[in-house]
């Protein structure tokens, strides 16, 4: 309505419709008839003023300015580490008379690496009760968060498990026994 009555041509009321749906800022200046958009002024260029690049020409330095760059400072010597020369003639006779290095023959061994005592085993019948207990333990840990329903079977079959193993070690650690009693 307010278009109409502003009097604007189909084309500024189509940019500024088309404006309005790209959720763009209104124009403030439109071309009656034209579709160029209107650019705006170009900003200046940064207010840092760079000093302009110089242009690279061949020319010869003065003695001066090269001594003064160290173009012509030498490197300090810095020797190798020094060899024991008499052992070195003793090392090369031994390789021409016997074909090998004798050091490689006088090579230490390494020392033995000390054992320490083994860290004593826990007997599998304490691991499997631990097992059960820690289980156990979780189990009741669910519950307590309502999801002991999910995990009440498998984990039942677990224990179950671990049971019938230690009852197989609790029958061969009778048999055992009983050989050893019988045994004198």
């Amino acid at each position: 309505m307010m278009m109409k009555e502003s009097k604007l041509t189909n084309f500024q009321q189509r940019h500024i419709m088309d404006t309005m749906k790209r959720g763009d800022t209104l124009p403030l200046q439109c071309s009656p008839t034209s579709s160029q958009r209107v650019l705006p002024p170009k900003q200046p260029a940064s207010a840092i003023y760079l000093p302009p690049i110089l242009v690279a020409r061949p020319h010869l330095r003065p003695a001066s300015v090269c001594q003064a760059g160290g173009a012509y400072s030498r490197e300090p010597f810095k020797p190798q580490a020094t060899r024991d020369l008499e052992k070195e003639k003793r090392r090369l006779q031994n390789i021409f008379a016997t074909g090998k290095d004798s050091e490689e023959r006088k090579r230490k061994p390494p020392p033995p690496v000390r054992q320490e005592d083994p860290a004593p085993e826990l007997d599998r019948f304490e691991e499997l009760v631990k097992e059960i207990q820690d289980r156990k333990e979780f189990l009741a840990d669910m519950e307590a968060l309502g999801q002991g329903r999910q995990y009440r079977g498998i984990i039942l079959a677990e224990i179950s498990q671990k049971l019938r193993e230690m009852e197989d070690i609790d029958h061969k650690r009778s048999e055992e026994l009983r050989k050893a009693l019988a045994n004198p």
